[in-house]
């Protein structure tokens, strides 16, 4: 009979039950979950940072981060400070929500041997030179009316070394104590604010010191005020030589405007160098993003940078974050040549754990078509079980009892639902139950012997 064919499939192919089904998909959905939330592919698309002063440079930078970040759905929110001080304040304290600030090299307070555990640097993104501002008439004070060559012969005026929380004053103390410039005639102001450089361009400060980028406004428009002139650090390779976090730059003839001849001479520059630093536990994909925008912000050719120079890993101040250690080794991730940063942020995260998932369902699927034939073929194959009882049962038991169990298979055959490529399965059951029927009634025909 047919059943006799169906064996051989049946002994190798097992009929897979419901409960096992449900199981493995149960633990595909739980794998999925699991890895979904510990991964935790899909941050929130949301950003505070720390910029400094609203006129300073780093505000500039956050300024021109937000349309790219923008593009990628991610809001970026500027929180005003005083300066790198309060920045690094800001991130380590949890409650503040800022996750990511420009810190200048130099500044930090807690700076030691260990590092911050709280904080990674995603690069330096800039040079920060200090700018010794100062006026023509209060050179005209000085014994000679000549603007000493060292430091220390500046002492006696006034000059603004930026805010308490800023990060100029720290640096231009250091300076100004190996000068030998008595403290008593550096004092903190609101450099970075309208008010601060209009004291100085009146006349009521005789020196104005501020660590900024070079295309920051008050930067520029001190270049360019008249009766104002560029100090020129005459020994900044040596300040770089004794402090680490220094460079030492040079600021060629003209640059800040060629018709003016401003400045009338190459002009020496001592410079910090900006990091972009975040929370250690902000989102990796978030950290991705800001250093890619970086890249597209700060690798452009500067007064002092060369096109491609930052973001680099010179220097950190706090650890690399491995995603920026990631991007400076092999570039962006391939998958966002073809797909959109969320999109390839999830496959790029997910695939740690859908790699083994289709590795272990690869095997399943092939197996999958079979099962699903079997599935089907069994709700005919299992009356054969029934039918061969009956036949066996020919002869010891009345035959219009067999007649009717006989009757019930066929009633509840004819009601099986399968699809139409199976139907020949059911016709042969019930050829096999008319042929069973057929010996039984023989059966009872013939005369004993």
């Amino acid at each position: 009979m047919t059943q006799e064919s169906a064996r051989p499939r049946r002994r190798y192919l097992p009929e897979p039950g419901p409960l096992a089904t449900g199981l493995l998909l149960l633990v595909c959905i739980a794998a999925v979950v699991f890895a979904y939330r510990w991964l935790d592919p899909t941050p929130v698309k949301r950003i505070v940072i720390a910029t400094g002063p609203d006129q300073g440079a780093y505000a500039e930078f956050a300024r021109r981060y937000a349309p790219l970040l923008k593009a990628q759905g991610v809001t970026l929110v500027l929180r005003a400070t005083q300066g790198s001080a309060e920045n690094l304040a800001l991130l380590r304290d949890a409650a503040s929500g800022v996750e990511a600030a420009f810190v200048q090299g130099g500044v930090d307070p807690e700076a030691g041997d260990e590092p911050d555990p709280l904080l990674v640097s995603l690069g330096a993104v800039a040079y920060e030179p200090l700018w010794l501002f100062y006026r023509d008439d209060s050179v005209q004070r000085l014994p000679d009316a000549v603007l000493p060559r060292a430091l220390a012969g500046l002492a006696g005026w006034r000059i603004n070394t930026g805010p308490a929380g800023g990060g100029s004053g720290p640096i231009f103390r250091r300076i100004a104590e190996v000068e030998a410039l008595p403290a008593t005639s550096l004092h903190s102001g609101d450099v970075a604010s309208v008010n601060g450089v209009v004291d100085f361009v009146q006349g009521r400060e005789d020196a104005l010191a501020f660590v900024s980028a070079a295309d920051a406004p008050f930067v520029q428009y001190l270049l360019h005020t008249p009766g104002v002139e560029l100090y020129d650090f005459i020994h900044a390779d040596a300040y770089a030589r004794r402090f680490a976090f220094l460079h030492a730059l040079r600021l060629p003839r003209g640059l800040a405007d060629p018709a003016a001849d401003r400045p009338p001479q190459d002009m020496r520059v001592v410079a910090a160098t900006a990091s972009l630093v975040v929370r250690n536990d902000l989102h990796p994909a978030l950290k991705q993003l800001l250093i890619q925008t970086a890249a597209r912000i700060h690798g452009q050719p500067g007064w002092f940078a060369r096109a491609g120079e930052f973001p680099n890993m010179d220097a950190p101040i706090f650890p690399i974050a491995p995603e920026a250690e990631r991007y400076y080794r092999n570039g962006a991730p391939w998958l966002q040549r073809y797909l959109p940063f969320w999109l390839a942020n999830f496959a790029d995260r997910m695939w740690i754990v859908l790699l083994p998932l289709i590795a272990a369902l690869w095997p399943l699927s092939r197996l999958l078509p079979p099962l699903i034939e079997l599935r089907l073929r069994s709700r005919v194959y299992r009356w054969y079980g029934r039918l061969r009882a009956i036949e066996d049962a020919a002869g010891r038991r009345p035959a219009d009892e067999l007649a009717r169990e006989l009757d019930a298979i066929d009633e509840r055959v004819a009601a099986i639902e399968l699809p139409l490529s199976y139907a020949d399965e059911v016709y042969a059951l019930r050829s096999n139950i008319a042929m069973v029927r057929r010996r039984i009634v023989a059966g009872a025909a013939a005369p004993p012997r």
